[in-house]
């Protein structure tokens, strides 16, 4: 095999080829080349990416490419500016998909150095597999054990059926129909006696008293005796 490289392609056809496939291209130029035309605040800077194509939504009716570069009018900051690009001053095409032509001797010497002082990107690592757990025999209770068990389960069925005892304190405990003791030194209140009631008189007692009556009531007529007899006189005898 040889070891002389073959030429890359130009940059002319490479452009042509992507123009057609691909919706757009991303040119890659040095602003600061001769012969460059695109805005002021671009021409300082060592790299410059403008995107072209013919099947952009937004057309590009005057992009031309020929053997001295590729022209157009561009919008920057929504303004139009007609850009001039020569075949020198361009160093890469890209197409969208990131295919493309890289021409590793029109790379401005400035941005090469820069990318090579950057640290390689070492590839992400894969993380470590955790250790599966290991699962050990237990062996099965024996028949001690189980008697063991069952006791204690027994013993703690029994204190929560136990009801739970509050402390009395001393001098709080009576015998059963034992009544609580008095204090001795506590003096007894005798009892005041009751007033005698009077008893309810009616209203015509009230009045007979008021009148100077004994008070004794009237004897009332029987129902159905009639007229009252009248006292026989002395001479007359009662014949029976």
């Amino acid at each position: 095999m040889s070891d002389v490289q073959r030429p890359l392609p130009p940059k002319k056809d490479v452009a042509l080829a992507l123009l057609e496939r691909e919706p757009s291209v991303f040119i890659h130029l040095d602003p600061r080349r001769p012969g460059v035309s695109v805005p002021k605040w671009f021409t300082g800077q060592p790299q410059l990416i403008l995107q072209v194509g013919m099947n952009m939504a937004i057309a590009i009716p005057d992009l031309k490419v020929d053997d001295d570069g590729i022209s157009c009018t561009l919008s920057f900051n929504r303004a139009p500016f007609w850009c001039r690009l020569p075949w020198h001053a361009i160093w890469a095409l890209v197409s969208e998909d990131q295919r493309g032509m890289v021409w590793p001797e029109d790379i401005p010497a400035d941005l090469a150095a820069q990318k090579q002082q950057r640290p390689a990107v070492a590839p992400p690592q894969k993380p470590a597999k955790r250790p599966r757990p290991r699962l050990a025999a237990v062996a099965p209770p024996s028949s001690d054990d189980e008697r063991s068990d069952e006791a204690a389960d027994e013993a703690r069925a029994r204190d929560r059926a136990r009801p739970q005892l509050e402390p009395v304190e001393a001098g709080e405990r009576l015998g059963a129909g034992e009544a609580p003791a008095r204090d001795a030194g506590a003096a007894v209140r005798p009892l005041a006696p009751v007033p005698a009631l009077a008893p309810v008189r009616s209203t015509e007692e009230r009045e007979d008293d008021e009148s100077g009556g004994s008070g004794e009531p009237e004897p009332k007529p029987r129902q159905g005796a009639g007229k009252p007899k009248r006292e026989l006189p002395p001479y007359l005898r009662v014949i029976k």
